[in-house]
Protein backbone atom coordinates (compact mmCIF):
# COMPACT_ATOMS: atom_id res chain seq x y z
CA UNK A 1 0.00 0.00 0.00
CA UNK A 2 1.37 3.41 -0.90
CA UNK A 3 0.41 6.94 0.01
CA UNK A 4 0.83 10.21 -1.81
CA UNK A 5 1.73 11.93 1.48
CA UNK A 6 5.14 11.97 3.12
CA UNK A 7 6.18 13.40 6.45
CA UNK A 8 7.71 16.86 6.27
CA UNK A 9 11.20 17.52 7.56
CA UNK A 10 10.82 20.06 10.34
CA UNK A 11 13.54 22.30 11.64
CA UNK A 12 13.38 24.79 14.46
CA UNK A 13 10.40 27.11 14.45
CA UNK A 14 11.45 30.46 13.01
CA UNK A 15 11.65 33.68 14.96
CA UNK A 16 8.90 35.07 12.75
CA UNK A 17 6.63 32.27 13.84
CA UNK A 18 7.48 32.83 17.51
CA UNK A 19 6.64 36.51 17.10
CA UNK A 20 3.28 35.68 15.52
CA UNK A 21 2.40 33.39 18.42
CA UNK A 22 3.56 35.98 20.97
CA UNK A 23 1.34 38.61 19.38
CA UNK A 24 -1.61 36.20 19.59
CA UNK A 25 -1.12 34.78 23.09
CA UNK A 26 1.12 37.19 24.94
CA UNK A 27 4.52 36.42 26.44
CA UNK A 28 3.00 34.17 29.13
CA UNK A 29 1.15 32.14 26.50
CA UNK A 30 4.14 30.33 25.02
CA UNK A 31 7.40 28.58 25.88
CA UNK A 32 10.29 28.26 23.46
CA UNK A 33 13.57 28.25 25.37
CA UNK A 34 15.22 24.79 25.31
CA UNK A 35 15.30 24.46 29.10
CA UNK A 36 11.58 25.27 29.25
CA UNK A 37 10.69 22.60 26.69
CA UNK A 38 12.29 19.65 28.49
CA UNK A 39 9.14 18.88 30.51
CA UNK A 40 7.18 18.52 27.25
CA UNK A 41 9.57 16.09 25.55
CA UNK A 42 7.49 13.03 26.44
CA UNK A 43 4.30 11.87 28.10
CA UNK A 44 4.08 8.98 30.57
CA UNK A 45 5.87 6.81 27.99
CA UNK A 46 9.39 7.92 28.89
CA UNK A 47 11.22 5.60 26.50
CA UNK A 48 10.88 7.92 23.50
CA UNK A 49 11.43 11.66 23.76
CA UNK A 50 11.32 14.63 21.43
CA UNK A 51 10.89 18.21 22.54
CA UNK A 52 8.60 20.50 20.53
CA UNK A 53 10.02 23.72 19.11
CA UNK A 54 7.40 25.80 20.91
CA UNK A 55 4.57 25.12 23.39
CA UNK A 56 1.46 27.30 23.19
CA UNK A 57 -1.22 27.80 25.86
CA UNK A 58 -4.45 28.99 24.23
CA UNK A 59 -7.47 29.86 26.34
CA UNK A 60 -10.19 29.71 23.67
CA UNK A 61 -11.23 27.91 20.51
CA UNK A 62 -10.74 31.16 18.55
CA UNK A 63 -7.09 31.26 19.58
CA UNK A 64 -6.64 27.65 18.50
CA UNK A 65 -8.13 28.54 15.11
CA UNK A 66 -5.51 31.26 14.72
CA UNK A 67 -2.73 28.93 15.82
CA UNK A 68 -3.78 26.28 13.31
CA UNK A 69 -4.06 28.86 10.52
CA UNK A 70 -0.54 30.12 11.28
CA UNK A 71 0.83 26.55 11.31
CA UNK A 72 -0.78 25.90 7.95
CA UNK A 73 0.62 29.14 6.57
CA UNK A 74 4.16 28.14 7.61
CA UNK A 75 3.67 24.43 6.81
CA UNK A 76 4.57 23.45 10.38
CA UNK A 77 3.14 20.37 12.13
CA UNK A 78 1.21 20.74 15.37
CA UNK A 79 0.07 18.37 18.09
CA UNK A 80 -2.42 18.87 20.97
CA UNK A 81 -1.52 17.87 24.52
CA UNK A 82 -3.52 17.52 27.71
CA UNK A 83 -1.86 16.69 31.02
CA UNK A 84 0.76 14.39 29.48
CA UNK A 85 -0.39 11.36 31.48
CA UNK A 86 -0.87 9.25 28.33
CA UNK A 87 1.31 6.15 28.13
CA UNK A 88 1.96 5.48 24.45
CA UNK A 89 3.59 8.66 23.17
CA UNK A 90 0.28 10.03 21.91
CA UNK A 91 1.34 13.66 22.36
CA UNK A 92 4.95 13.19 21.26
CA UNK A 93 5.86 15.84 18.64
CA UNK A 94 7.59 13.31 16.40
CA UNK A 95 9.22 15.78 14.01
CA UNK A 96 9.21 18.77 16.32
CA UNK A 97 6.98 21.72 15.52
CA UNK A 98 4.20 23.28 17.61
CA UNK A 99 2.62 21.77 20.71
CA UNK A 100 -0.81 23.12 21.68
CA UNK A 101 -1.26 22.61 25.43
CA UNK A 102 -4.93 22.74 26.40
CA UNK A 103 -4.48 22.93 30.16
CA UNK A 104 -5.70 26.53 30.43
CA UNK A 105 -9.03 25.59 28.82
CA UNK A 106 -10.45 23.96 31.95
CA UNK A 107 -13.88 25.48 32.54
CA UNK A 108 -17.12 23.65 33.26
CA UNK A 109 -19.41 25.52 30.86
CA UNK A 110 -22.75 24.01 31.81
CA UNK A 111 -24.31 21.28 33.94
CA UNK A 112 -27.85 20.16 33.13
CA UNK A 113 -29.03 17.73 35.79
CA UNK A 114 -32.51 17.25 34.32
CA UNK A 115 -31.15 16.22 30.93
CA UNK A 116 -28.10 14.50 32.46
CA UNK A 117 -25.25 16.13 30.63
CA UNK A 118 -22.43 18.60 31.19
CA UNK A 119 -20.40 20.72 28.77
CA UNK A 120 -16.71 21.07 29.61
CA UNK A 121 -13.49 22.33 28.06
CA UNK A 122 -10.81 19.77 27.15
CA UNK A 123 -8.31 20.84 29.79
CA UNK A 124 -10.65 20.08 32.68
CA UNK A 125 -9.14 17.49 35.00
CA UNK A 126 -11.32 14.37 35.02
CA UNK A 127 -11.82 14.25 38.79
CA UNK A 128 -12.76 17.92 38.96
CA UNK A 129 -16.03 17.28 37.14
CA UNK A 130 -17.16 14.64 39.63
CA UNK A 131 -16.03 16.89 42.49
CA UNK A 132 -18.13 19.68 41.00
CA UNK A 133 -21.12 17.31 40.79
CA UNK A 134 -20.76 16.08 44.37
CA UNK A 135 -24.04 16.43 46.21
CA UNK A 136 -26.10 16.60 43.02
CA UNK A 137 -26.77 12.85 42.97
CA UNK A 138 -24.73 12.48 39.75
CA UNK A 139 -21.14 11.86 38.72
CA UNK A 140 -18.99 11.42 35.61
CA UNK A 141 -18.45 7.67 35.34
CA UNK A 142 -15.16 7.21 33.39
CA UNK A 143 -12.43 7.08 36.04
CA UNK A 144 -8.89 6.45 34.71
CA UNK A 145 -6.37 5.69 37.41
CA UNK A 146 -4.78 9.07 36.65
CA UNK A 147 -8.11 10.88 37.01
CA UNK A 148 -6.67 13.27 39.56
CA UNK A 149 -4.38 14.65 36.83
CA UNK A 150 -5.58 13.55 33.39
CA UNK A 151 -7.88 15.78 31.34
CA UNK A 152 -11.19 14.99 29.72
CA UNK A 153 -9.78 16.08 26.36
CA UNK A 154 -6.98 13.57 26.78
CA UNK A 155 -9.53 10.90 27.74
CA UNK A 156 -11.39 11.69 24.52
CA UNK A 157 -8.18 11.36 22.50
CA UNK A 158 -7.37 7.85 23.72
CA UNK A 159 -10.87 6.63 24.66
CA UNK A 160 -9.66 6.10 28.22
CA UNK A 161 -11.01 3.40 30.47
CA UNK A 162 -10.62 2.92 34.21
CA UNK A 163 -11.64 0.57 37.01
CA UNK A 164 -15.39 1.24 36.78
CA UNK A 165 -15.60 0.79 32.99
CA UNK A 166 -16.31 -2.91 33.53
CA UNK A 167 -19.90 -1.93 34.30
CA UNK A 168 -20.21 1.61 33.00
CA UNK A 169 -18.17 1.59 29.79
CA UNK A 170 -15.24 3.64 28.48
CA UNK A 171 -15.09 7.32 27.52
CA UNK A 172 -16.89 6.92 24.19
CA UNK A 173 -19.95 5.61 26.03
CA UNK A 174 -20.21 8.92 27.88
CA UNK A 175 -19.50 11.45 25.12
CA UNK A 176 -22.66 12.85 23.54
CA UNK A 177 -20.90 15.34 21.31
CA UNK A 178 -17.89 17.57 20.91
CA UNK A 179 -16.61 20.72 19.28
CA UNK A 180 -13.27 20.67 17.50
CA UNK A 181 -10.95 22.88 15.51
CA UNK A 182 -10.21 20.94 12.36
CA UNK A 183 -6.73 20.82 10.80
CA UNK A 184 -7.81 23.41 8.21
CA UNK A 185 -8.76 25.89 10.95
CA UNK A 186 -12.53 25.47 10.76
CA UNK A 187 -14.67 24.84 13.84
CA UNK A 188 -17.18 21.98 13.73
CA UNK A 189 -19.52 20.33 16.19
CA UNK A 190 -20.23 16.61 16.15
CA UNK A 191 -23.31 15.50 18.05
CA UNK A 192 -24.57 17.52 21.00
CA UNK A 193 -26.54 17.27 24.22
CA UNK A 194 -29.33 15.10 22.85
CA UNK A 195 -29.29 11.33 22.57
CA UNK A 196 -29.29 9.36 19.31
CA UNK A 197 -28.57 12.08 16.76
CA UNK A 198 -29.38 10.99 13.22
CA UNK A 199 -26.66 10.17 10.73
CA UNK A 200 -23.20 8.79 11.26
CA UNK A 201 -21.78 8.52 14.77
CA UNK A 202 -19.11 11.18 14.29
CA UNK A 203 -18.49 11.69 18.03
CA UNK A 204 -17.80 7.96 18.25
CA UNK A 205 -15.40 8.25 15.32
CA UNK A 206 -13.55 11.21 16.83
CA UNK A 207 -13.16 9.68 20.29
CA UNK A 208 -9.99 7.58 20.25
CA UNK A 209 -8.49 9.30 17.19
CA UNK A 210 -5.52 10.45 19.31
CA UNK A 211 -5.44 13.99 17.97
CA UNK A 212 -5.14 12.94 14.33
CA UNK A 213 -8.58 14.31 13.33
CA UNK A 214 -8.35 17.74 14.98
CA UNK A 215 -8.19 19.53 18.31
CA UNK A 216 -11.09 19.06 20.71
CA UNK A 217 -12.24 22.35 22.27
CA UNK A 218 -15.51 21.40 23.98
CA UNK A 219 -17.03 18.11 25.14
CA UNK A 220 -20.68 17.24 25.84
CA UNK A 221 -20.51 14.43 28.40
CA UNK A 222 -23.20 12.21 29.88
CA UNK A 223 -23.47 12.32 33.66
CA UNK A 224 -24.58 9.24 35.59
CA UNK A 225 -26.82 8.91 38.63
CA UNK A 226 -24.96 7.91 41.80
CA UNK A 227 -25.67 4.32 42.91
CA UNK A 228 -27.86 3.96 45.97
CA UNK A 229 -25.33 1.70 47.68
CA UNK A 230 -21.81 0.27 47.39
CA UNK A 231 -20.12 -2.81 48.76
CA UNK A 232 -16.33 -2.82 48.44
CA UNK A 233 -14.34 -6.00 49.09
CA UNK A 234 -10.67 -6.94 49.17
CA UNK A 235 -9.91 -10.57 48.39
CA UNK A 236 -6.49 -11.78 49.55
CA UNK A 237 -4.95 -14.71 47.63
CA UNK A 238 -1.84 -16.85 47.97
CA UNK A 239 -1.16 -16.75 44.22
CA UNK A 240 -2.04 -14.68 41.17
CA UNK A 241 -3.47 -17.86 39.64
CA UNK A 242 -5.99 -18.23 42.46
CA UNK A 243 -7.03 -14.61 42.03
CA UNK A 244 -7.56 -14.94 38.27
CA UNK A 245 -9.54 -18.15 38.79
CA UNK A 246 -11.79 -16.19 41.15
CA UNK A 247 -12.31 -13.53 38.47
CA UNK A 248 -13.58 -16.14 36.01
CA UNK A 249 -15.93 -17.59 38.60
CA UNK A 250 -17.41 -14.18 39.47
CA UNK A 251 -18.08 -13.22 35.86
CA UNK A 252 -19.20 -16.76 35.04
CA UNK A 253 -21.81 -16.53 37.80
CA UNK A 254 -23.45 -13.66 35.95
CA UNK A 255 -22.24 -10.98 38.35
CA UNK A 256 -20.93 -7.78 36.73
CA UNK A 257 -19.14 -5.83 39.45
CA UNK A 258 -18.73 -2.09 39.08
CA UNK A 259 -14.99 -2.75 39.33
CA UNK A 260 -12.71 -5.77 39.56
CA UNK A 261 -9.01 -4.90 39.95
CA UNK A 262 -5.99 -7.14 40.54
CA UNK A 263 -2.76 -6.07 42.25
CA UNK A 264 0.14 -8.48 42.61
CA UNK A 265 2.75 -8.78 45.34
CA UNK A 266 5.06 -6.14 43.90
CA UNK A 267 2.29 -3.55 43.85
CA UNK A 268 1.17 -4.59 47.34
CA UNK A 269 4.70 -3.95 48.61
CA UNK A 270 4.81 -0.46 47.07
CA UNK A 271 1.33 0.48 48.26
CA UNK A 272 1.93 -0.70 51.81
CA UNK A 273 5.11 1.35 52.00
CA UNK A 274 3.21 4.40 50.75
CA UNK A 275 -0.11 4.16 52.60
CA UNK A 276 0.22 1.59 55.43
CA UNK A 277 -3.25 0.23 54.68
CA UNK A 278 -2.49 -3.15 56.18
CA UNK A 279 -2.05 -5.17 53.00
CA UNK A 280 -0.51 -8.60 53.71
CA UNK A 281 2.99 -8.43 52.27
CA UNK A 282 3.19 -12.20 51.85
CA UNK A 283 0.06 -12.41 49.66
CA UNK A 284 0.55 -13.28 46.02
CA UNK A 285 -2.26 -10.98 44.88
CA UNK A 286 -5.28 -9.04 46.05
CA UNK A 287 -8.54 -8.37 44.24
CA UNK A 288 -10.35 -5.09 44.77
CA UNK A 289 -14.01 -5.78 44.02
CA UNK A 290 -16.88 -3.34 44.12
CA UNK A 291 -20.57 -3.90 43.46
CA UNK A 292 -23.12 -1.12 43.41
CA UNK A 293 -26.83 -0.66 42.85
CA UNK A 294 -29.92 -0.88 45.00
CA UNK A 295 -29.41 -1.48 48.70
CA UNK A 296 -31.51 -4.64 48.54
CA UNK A 297 -29.32 -6.17 45.83
CA UNK A 298 -25.73 -5.33 46.74
CA UNK A 299 -25.58 -7.36 49.95
CA UNK A 300 -26.67 -10.50 48.11
CA UNK A 301 -24.09 -9.96 45.35
CA UNK A 302 -21.35 -9.26 47.89
CA UNK A 303 -22.13 -12.46 49.79
CA UNK A 304 -22.01 -14.50 46.59
CA UNK A 305 -18.68 -12.94 45.64
CA UNK A 306 -17.23 -13.84 49.04
CA UNK A 307 -18.31 -17.46 48.54
CA UNK A 308 -16.81 -17.58 45.04
CA UNK A 309 -13.51 -16.13 46.26
CA UNK A 310 -13.36 -18.65 49.08
CA UNK A 311 -14.03 -21.47 46.61
CA UNK A 312 -11.04 -20.21 44.60
CA UNK A 313 -8.69 -20.38 47.56
CA UNK A 314 -8.91 -16.87 49.01
CA UNK A 315 -7.06 -16.55 52.30
CA UNK A 316 -9.60 -13.97 53.43
CA UNK A 317 -12.06 -11.45 52.01
CA UNK A 318 -12.17 -8.11 53.77
CA UNK A 319 -15.01 -5.59 53.60
CA UNK A 320 -14.80 -1.82 53.66
CA UNK A 321 -17.01 -1.04 56.64
CA UNK A 322 -17.19 2.71 56.19
CA UNK A 323 -16.97 5.30 53.40
CA UNK A 324 -13.53 6.19 54.74
CA UNK A 325 -12.27 2.62 54.36
CA UNK A 326 -13.70 2.44 50.85
CA UNK A 327 -12.05 5.73 49.95
CA UNK A 328 -8.68 4.52 51.26
CA UNK A 329 -8.91 1.31 49.24
CA UNK A 330 -9.59 3.27 46.08
CA UNK A 331 -6.85 5.74 46.94
CA UNK A 332 -4.43 2.83 47.07
CA UNK A 333 -5.57 1.55 43.68
CA UNK A 334 -5.62 4.93 41.97
CA UNK A 335 -2.17 5.88 43.26
CA UNK A 336 -0.56 2.52 42.59
CA UNK A 337 1.49 3.87 39.70
CA UNK A 338 2.81 6.74 41.80
CA UNK A 339 3.79 4.32 44.54
CA UNK A 340 5.94 2.39 42.06
CA UNK A 341 8.43 5.23 42.29
CA UNK A 342 9.49 3.59 45.57
CA UNK A 343 10.59 0.51 43.62
CA UNK A 344 12.42 1.91 40.61
CA UNK A 345 13.63 5.20 39.09
CA UNK A 346 11.73 4.49 35.85
CA UNK A 347 8.96 2.22 34.69
CA UNK A 348 7.18 1.34 31.47
CA UNK A 349 3.49 0.40 31.69
CA UNK A 350 2.18 -1.85 28.97
CA UNK A 351 -1.46 -2.05 27.94
CA UNK A 352 -2.79 -5.23 26.40
CA UNK A 353 -6.07 -7.13 26.41
CA UNK A 354 -6.78 -10.84 26.51
CA UNK A 355 -9.98 -12.84 27.05
CA UNK A 356 -10.58 -13.21 30.79
CA UNK A 357 -10.08 -16.96 30.57
CA UNK A 358 -6.55 -16.34 29.25
CA UNK A 359 -5.44 -14.22 32.21
CA UNK A 360 -3.55 -17.07 33.94
CA UNK A 361 -1.63 -17.85 30.74
CA UNK A 362 -0.67 -14.25 29.97
CA UNK A 363 0.40 -13.62 33.57
CA UNK A 364 2.57 -16.76 33.52
CA UNK A 365 4.07 -15.53 30.26
CA UNK A 366 4.76 -12.09 31.76
CA UNK A 367 6.55 -13.68 34.72
CA UNK A 368 8.64 -15.84 32.38
CA UNK A 369 9.36 -12.81 30.20
CA UNK A 370 10.68 -10.91 33.21
CA UNK A 371 12.99 -13.81 34.07
CA UNK A 372 14.32 -14.15 30.53
CA UNK A 373 15.00 -10.43 30.15
CA UNK A 374 16.25 -9.93 33.72
CA UNK A 375 13.50 -7.41 34.51
CA UNK A 376 11.30 -6.99 37.53
CA UNK A 377 7.70 -6.81 36.32
CA UNK A 378 4.77 -6.00 38.61
CA UNK A 379 1.09 -6.06 37.71
CA UNK A 380 -1.97 -3.96 38.47
CA UNK A 381 -4.83 -4.11 36.02
CA UNK A 382 -8.53 -4.13 35.16
CA UNK A 383 -8.98 -7.84 35.65
CA UNK A 384 -12.70 -7.88 34.96
CA UNK A 385 -12.29 -7.09 31.28
CA UNK A 386 -8.88 -8.68 30.72
CA UNK A 387 -7.08 -5.34 30.33
CA UNK A 388 -3.58 -6.07 31.64
CA UNK A 389 -0.97 -3.50 32.71
CA UNK A 390 2.39 -5.21 33.28
CA UNK A 391 4.80 -2.60 34.64
CA UNK A 392 8.47 -3.06 33.79
CA UNK A 393 10.88 -1.50 36.27
CA UNK A 394 14.15 -0.11 34.94
CA UNK A 395 16.51 2.87 34.85
CA UNK A 396 16.06 4.96 31.70
CA UNK A 397 19.65 6.22 32.02
CA UNK A 398 20.85 2.73 31.06
CA UNK A 399 20.48 2.07 27.30
CA UNK A 400 20.93 -1.67 27.78
CA UNK A 401 17.99 -1.78 30.22
CA UNK A 402 15.84 0.18 27.76
CA UNK A 403 16.58 -2.44 25.12
CA UNK A 404 15.44 -5.23 27.44
CA UNK A 405 12.26 -3.35 28.33
CA UNK A 406 11.38 -2.85 24.68
CA UNK A 407 12.08 -6.47 23.80
CA UNK A 408 9.93 -7.68 26.70
CA UNK A 409 7.14 -5.28 25.75
CA UNK A 410 7.09 -6.56 22.18
CA UNK A 411 6.94 -10.16 23.35
CA UNK A 412 4.10 -9.52 25.82
CA UNK A 413 1.97 -7.64 23.28
CA UNK A 414 2.61 -10.30 20.64
CA UNK A 415 1.44 -12.92 23.13
CA UNK A 416 -1.75 -10.91 23.72
CA UNK A 417 -2.46 -11.13 20.00
CA UNK A 418 -1.69 -14.86 19.99
CA UNK A 419 -4.24 -15.36 22.79
CA UNK A 420 -6.97 -13.60 20.84
CA UNK A 421 -6.58 -10.14 22.38
CA UNK A 422 -5.31 -6.73 21.38
CA UNK A 423 -2.26 -4.53 22.02
CA UNK A 424 -4.22 -1.73 23.67
CA UNK A 425 -7.27 -1.49 25.85
CA UNK A 426 -7.18 2.18 26.81
CA UNK A 427 -3.74 3.74 26.28
CA UNK A 428 -3.98 4.03 22.50
CA UNK A 429 -1.40 3.36 19.79
CA UNK A 430 0.51 6.66 19.83
CA UNK A 431 4.01 6.14 18.50
CA UNK A 432 4.76 3.16 20.73
CA UNK A 433 2.63 0.55 18.98
CA UNK A 434 2.57 1.58 15.33
CA UNK A 435 4.57 -1.52 14.41
CA UNK A 436 1.73 -3.69 15.73
CA UNK A 437 -0.92 -2.16 13.47
CA UNK A 438 0.13 -4.36 10.55
CA UNK A 439 -0.32 -7.38 12.81
CA UNK A 440 -3.75 -6.26 14.01
CA UNK A 441 -5.18 -5.19 10.65
CA UNK A 442 -4.99 -6.07 6.97
CA UNK A 443 -3.64 -3.67 4.35
CA UNK A 444 -7.21 -3.02 3.25
CA UNK A 445 -8.20 -2.14 6.83
CA UNK A 446 -5.31 0.28 7.14
CA UNK A 447 -6.06 1.80 3.75
CA UNK A 448 -9.61 2.57 4.84
CA UNK A 449 -8.39 4.05 8.13
CA UNK A 450 -5.90 6.18 6.23
CA UNK A 451 -8.65 7.52 3.97
CA UNK A 452 -10.82 8.35 6.96
CA UNK A 453 -7.96 10.25 8.56
CA UNK A 454 -7.30 12.11 5.31
CA UNK A 455 -10.93 13.20 5.16
CA UNK A 456 -10.32 15.08 8.41
CA UNK A 457 -6.61 15.82 8.11
CA UNK A 458 -5.61 15.75 4.40
CA UNK A 459 -2.29 17.57 4.83
CA UNK A 460 -1.38 15.46 7.86
CA UNK A 461 0.07 18.43 9.73
CA UNK A 462 -2.08 17.61 12.78
CA UNK A 463 -0.42 14.97 14.99
CA UNK A 464 1.69 13.43 12.21
CA UNK A 465 3.26 9.97 12.43
CA UNK A 466 0.75 8.65 14.97
CA UNK A 467 -1.44 5.54 15.07
CA UNK A 468 -1.16 4.40 11.46
CA UNK A 469 1.93 2.95 9.76
CA UNK A 470 0.88 4.86 6.63
CA UNK A 471 1.31 8.19 8.40
CA UNK A 472 4.67 8.87 6.81
CA UNK A 473 7.80 8.08 8.77
CA UNK A 474 7.00 5.33 11.21
CA UNK A 475 8.26 2.02 12.42
CA UNK A 476 12.06 1.78 12.38
CA UNK A 477 12.53 5.09 10.59
CA UNK A 478 10.37 7.00 13.07
CA UNK A 479 11.88 5.29 16.10
CA UNK A 480 15.42 6.00 14.97
CA UNK A 481 14.58 9.69 14.59
CA UNK A 482 12.79 10.04 17.93
CA UNK A 483 15.03 7.73 19.95
CA UNK A 484 18.39 7.09 18.25
CA UNK A 485 19.80 3.66 18.94
CA UNK A 486 16.54 2.13 20.15
CA UNK A 487 16.48 -0.62 17.50
CA UNK A 488 20.17 -1.21 17.97
CA UNK A 489 19.45 -1.83 21.63
CA UNK A 490 16.95 -4.50 20.65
Amino acid sequence: MTSQHTSRPTGAVSQELIDRFRDLLGEDGLLYEPEELVVYECDGYVVEKKAPDVVLFPTSADQIVEIVNICNEFDVPFVPRGAGTSLAGGCLPVGGGVMIALTRMRRILDVNIRDRYAIVEPGLVNAHLTQHLKGSGYHYAPDPSSQGACTIGGNVATNSGGPHTLKYGVTVNHVLGLEAVMPDGSIVQFGGPTEDNPGYDLPGLFVGSEGTFGICTKVFVRITRDPAAYRTLLGVFETVGDATHSISKIIGAGIVPAALELMDQGIIEALEAAFQFGFPLDAGAVLLIEVDGLESAVDEEAEEIVELCNESGAREVRRANSPEERQLLWKCRKQAFGAIGRLSPSYCTQDGVVPRTQLPEILDFIADCGTRHDLRIVNVFHAGDGNIHPIMLFDERDTEQIGRVLAASDEILSKCLELGGSVTGEHGIGVEKIDFMNKLFTEDDLEVMSKVRDAFNPERLCSPSKMLPTAGACGTEQIERTHPGRRAAL
